[in-house]
């Protein structure tokens, strides 16, 4: 609960002091273009990492389990996220954080895609491929 509150405040500061959405396909989509006027992008990234790390490192009553995940499942995975995103103009956090908290329909439309998206992969990994 205590990320959920950390992330939405995150997100509002960043509406709030400099009018960007704090999606994070297009954070990393402006961050790689390497201008001057995107180092805000690099610094919102760094505080992600940073608060990760302070989290596991300092906070955490226990170490976060390993993942069992194929690192091969784990790359195409990634890849199919990242066409996702295109696709849909932005990730989870740009419309599940951001866009459904300014009642954006456009994102309450891509949230939807995302929880039937990956209910059908889930099932169709568990219940319909072999093991």
């Amino acid at each position: 609960m205590l990320g959920g509150i950390l992330i939405g405040l995150s997100a509002t500061i960043l509406l709030l002091f400099n009018g960007r959405i704090a999606g994070m396909s297009g954070m990393v989509n402006g961050a790689i273009k390497l201008t001057p006027h995107e180092r805000w992008r690099w610094t919102f990234i760094l505080g992600l990492f940073m608060g990760g790390a302070l989290y596991e490192y300092v906070l955490a009553p226990q170490p976060t389990p390993t993942s069992t995940f194929s690192p091969r499942m784990m790359i195409i995975g990634g890849f199919l996220v990242g066409f996702g995103t295109r696709m849909g103009n932005g990730c989870t956090s740009g419309h599940g954080v951001c866009g459904l908290g300014r009642l954006s329909v456009r994102s309450l439309a891509a949230v939807l895609t995302f929880i039937l998206t990956a209910i059908s992969t889930v099932w169709v990994t568990h219940q319909v491929l072999p093991n």
